[in-house]
């Protein structure tokens, strides 16, 4: 470790008096102008992680759905998944380093975690279509050519090709090819060969409106369409030719708001749905007749899809493991319609990808989709060779469901939640089950909810318990939340603070809108 380099470089690189940063689940996200240390920093930790694991380490410059003139980074792990906490840790410590101290914290990290500094190191960089990333994805590279390591610049994609990415780089090219053709050929040619056999037609099921959110999503879905245009045809909107990326457009604002995105005119009953600022989020939407706005957020995508499994394991005998993996904000009557009718069992984590994705990997087949849209689905290695098998081995019926399931598994990013993938994975599913938007919709109906945030002083005060569903503090608390709760047919309620702001989240629903609105004007301080 050439120190005296590094200490050079990193003088380029300067650190802003005072500016302390958290690595969270996304990584480091704040204003683009304050990130230009951080990012040659995480350049040394990618280095030096790929060291230790002797695996390409990913960097990914995006801040997702944040507004257009934040930026952020998170580095990827060796099979895509998000990085292991002990580095979020290092993260945290290098980013808020000063300069006199960079050394001391390189040299700590090197020997807490026994790196072999003589070990090479490849690092992938990616980026997102914010006007600040191309020159902070340099100064990533600045920091990983300063401790020696070799990189490969993919440029503009989507977070998920990223992930993709460093999987294959990885697992030798079994899981595909590391390039962005290869992830376009791998989806492409399960969609195609799935939807061949749908035998519904027409353009009610094979046509789709897209809001990209005026991010990267537009640019490789736009590259991607002519592999699949045989079965689906979709049409792009807040594609970036104008209008800022994430203003009034993508799948947090719809989400969030209730209501269509910007720039998106929707007929009654037209499929639509909106990816996120670097398209690893996705919900769908549609009006009705009567030009209400109804949502299809990530609890419905999680359901027709884990449904959907099921009935392809029941059709060629197979009893796998299969379990759904929500959050604490997950509506209470998608949990019961996947146990009570599907049959599947449900699980529950702290609010964060990286915690759904941990539980579902101890399944099967494990699928896992936070409200907002951020899922896929896992398959374990052992079921995909038994898949494979079976699509081999079985008579003509069972051999066509066995050959969808290969498909499906084909289709998913299984390195990280993924709004094109996604994207097909649903598109398939409803055309081989020849279900329109509305019948997908009247699978459960929602119970009525609300999300506020409240501004607090210091969020550290509530802290909790049961996956975030139950306070441990301040005392009393918890207790109060289950005597307004008692109130209300089908209701519940959580607070829980923020991971990224000073503020507390609140969530509620209960059987009526009524109810829920009552409630607020009966306990104020719920606000």
């Amino acid at each position: 470790m050439d120190l005296g380099a590094i200490t050079k470089y990193s003088a380029l690189h300067a650190k802003p008096n005072g500016l302390i940063l958290q690595y969270g689940t996304a990584g480091f996200r704040t204003k683009a102008e304050h990130l230009d240390h951080v990012m040659f920093r995480m350049g040394l930790l990618a280095v030096l992680r790929s060291k230790q694991t002797k695996s390409t380490i990913g960097v990914m410059v995006t801040a997702s759905h944040n507004p257009e003139e934040d930026n952020g980074v998170k580095l990827v792990d060796p099979l895509g998944e998000m990085l292991a906490p002990s580095w979020e840790e290092h993260a945290t410590c290098l980013a808020n380093a000063e300069e006199q101290d960079m050394q001391r914290v390189l040299i700590d990290i090197s020997e807490k975690e026994a790196v072999n500094l003589q070990q090479d190191a490849f690092v992938v960089i990616g980026r997102d279509t914010r006007p600040s990333s191309e020159k902070l994805s340099q100064s990533v590279i600045d920091g990983v050519t300063v401790l020696g390591g070799q990189f490969h610049d993919y440029g503009l994609l989507t977070t998920p090709q990223l992930h993709y990415m460093v999987y294959c780089r990885n697992t030798g090219g079994r899981y595909g090819k590391a390039t962005i053709e290869g992830y376009y050929q791998k989806l492409s040619k399960a969609f195609v060969e799935l939807t061949k056999q749908a035998s519904c037609s027409g353009d009610e099921y094979r046509s789709l409106k897209v809001d990209c959110a005026n991010g990267i999503g537009a640019l490789k879905l736009r590259e991607m369409e002519h592999y699949f245009s045989q079965g689906l045809s979709v049409q792009l909107f807040n594609d970036g030719s104008k209008g800022k990326l994430n203003h009034l457009c993508g799948a947090d604002f719809v989400k969030s708001h209730q209501k269509p995105p910007q720039g998106m005119e929707i007929k009654s009953n037209e499929r639509c749905c909106s990816f996120d600022g670097d398209a690893d989020r996705i919900v769908y939407y549609y009006h009705d007749a009567d030009g209400h706005f109804h949502l299809i957020d990530g609890d419905k995508i999680a359901t027709l899809i884990s449904s959907f499994l099921k009935e392809l394991l029941v059709e060629i005998g197979e009893s796998l493991n299969i379990g759904v993996v929500q959050t604490a904000y997950a509506n209470g009557s998608s949990t019961r319609y996947l146990e009570e009718v599907m049959k599947v069992p449900v699980y529950c984590t702290k609010t964060g990808v990286k915690h759904l994705h941990h539980k579902a990997q101890e399944f099967d087949i494990g699928v896992y989709f936070e409200a907002n849209g951020h899922g896929t689905a896992l398959f374990s290695t052992a079921v995909e060779m038994k898949i494979k098998q079976s699509a081999e081995q079985l008579e003509d019926k069972k051999r066509k469901a066995a050959k969808m399931l290969e498909n499906i598994i084909d289709l998913f990013n299984q390195a990280a939640g993924d709004a094109i993938s996604d994207m097909l994975v649903i598109e398939a599913i409803l055309a081989l089950k020849g279900l329109t938007v509305q019948q997908w919709d009247a699978l459960y109906t929602d119970l009525p909810n609300r999300q506020l945030k409240v501004q607090v002083a210091d969020r550290r005060v509530i802290s909790t318990t049961d996956a975030e569903r139950q306070a441990v503090t301040p005392p009393g608390l918890q207790e109060a939340i289950n005597d307004l709760v008692k109130k209300y047919k089908l209701s519940r309620a959580f607070v829980r603070p923020s991971g990224t702001e000073d503020v507390v989240r609140v969530y509620a629903e209960a059987d009526s809108q009524v109810s829920w609105d009552s409630s607020i004007e009966k306990e104020p301080n719920i606000r």
